[in-house]
């Protein structure tokens, strides 16, 4: 019998933008398209390097993480990938040749056809381009050939209205500079910042602001305050009669080195206030959850302000009061703002440099008949 094929991406999918959203859009439209010529569709399986490649070539130049690789899993299945396998960018898979990497490819996973942009390189010192993986998808055996698709950037427009092209990289950029409103618009969504709820220094309930400072698995923004959503189960473990409730909260976000209190830190934190929370003067973040020893998760909506050192702790205080009706008032808006979407196409108007088709699938016998765009 033979093995079941399969549509494939690889990549690093970090952030998972827009345009690793289109890969995998294209490739559901091609598994549907071959589901309905043979009469069972092919898994869509993404492979997705972590840690970054670079992590093991260059490591001092390895990029900031956007996504843990749980989280892009999420997100990469929710766009329509059926399955999402790690790729451990080991020495021995990076010094691979583009002929035995395409082995590895077609022993492990059987590819009908392999969806990829224009710019993507693999082997040792990447070695092997698209026109490479076509030839070598047309050289295989006719049990094991494999069509190559080619899906082009995707453009997205900015708040400044320019027209950028979608990719890690810019996300990365925005990020350092607190440009979180754009990077929702390169991703598709809000950028998301998770982790579990650490003990702090616990001023912010003397202050009358309760706050819960995250461990942060992902990459920081820029120092400053933010308006967001943050997302917190109620009950923490499966086993608890309320697990798998959430809750969302509005919420006023701190990122930075806490000049009121800690003018010579240079360690940077996140802490978030949860708007509307019905909690007694010195309370706990959320009542009924422990202090801290549970998961948060941030959506960051859009910039409020720079940190500043205040004159006294007052003025502190009626800064962040206006810092929370101007969180209020952003989150109010977010019918103008990129919605988390996790499924089918992206939450913003987008541009690809070719209009999408219906594509027709190479069969086996004839990968050129997917031609690339």
């Amino acid at each position: 019998m033979s093995r079941a094929r399969t549509i494939l991406a690889r990549g690093t999918f970090d952030g998972v933008h827009l345009g690793h959203r289109a890969i995998v859009a294209e490739a559901c439209r091609l598994a549907d398209r071959a589901g309905e010529r043979e009469g069972a569709r092919p898994r869509v399986v993404t492979l997705a390097f972590d840690p970054h490649p670079a992590a093991v070539l260059r490591p001092a130049a390895e990029p900031a993480r956007l996504t843990t690789f749980d989280r892009r899993s999420e997100l990469l299945r929710a766009a329509g990938a059926d399955a999402v396998v790690r790729l451990e960018p080991t020495p021995d898979l990076l010094g691979l040749s583009p002929e035995r990497f395409v082995d590895r490819l077609a022993a492990e996973h059987a590819p009908l056809a392999i969806v990829e942009g224009p710019d993507f390189r693999f082997g040792k010192g990447r070695a092997g381009d698209v026109a490479a993986l076509r030839r070598l998808g047309r050289e295989r055996s006719e049990a094991e050939q494999f069509a190559v698709r080619v899906v082009e950037p995707v453009e997205t427009v900015l708040g400044d209205h320019s027209i950028v092209t979608a990719s890690s990289t810019l996300a990365r950029w925005l990020l350092e500079r607190g440009r979180v409103a754009d990077v929702a618009r390169v991703l598709g969504e809000p950028y998301r910042i998770e982790g579990m709820v650490v003990r702090g220094d616990r001023r912010g309930r003397t202050l009358g602001y309760p706050t819960a400072n995250l461990a942060p698995e992902s990459t920081l923004p820029a120092d400053g305050v933010y308006a967001g959503l943050a997302r917190a189960s109620l009950a923490q473990g499966p086993s608890h009669p309320r697990a798998g409730e959430d809750r969302s909260f509005v919420a006023a976000i701190s990122v930075g080195t806490k000049p009121q209190f800690s003018p010579g830190q240079t360690a940077r934190t996140i802490e978030a206030f949860l708007l509307d929370v019905e909690r007694s003067p010195g309370s706990d973040v959320i009542p009924g959850l422990p202090e801290y020893g549970w998961r948060l998760s941030l959506d960051m909506i859009g910039y409020v302000r720079d940190q500043a050192r205040f004159e006294s702790v007052d003025a502190l205080l009626r800064q962040m009061g206006r810092d929370c009706e101007r969180v209020r008032e952003i989150c109010s808006m977010r019918d103008a703002l990129p919605e988390p979407r996790l499924a089918g196409a992206p939450s913003l108007a987008w541009r690809s440099s070719a209009t999408p088709a219906a594509p027709t699938i190479a069969t086996p016998t004839s990968p050129e008949a997917a031609p690339a765009r």
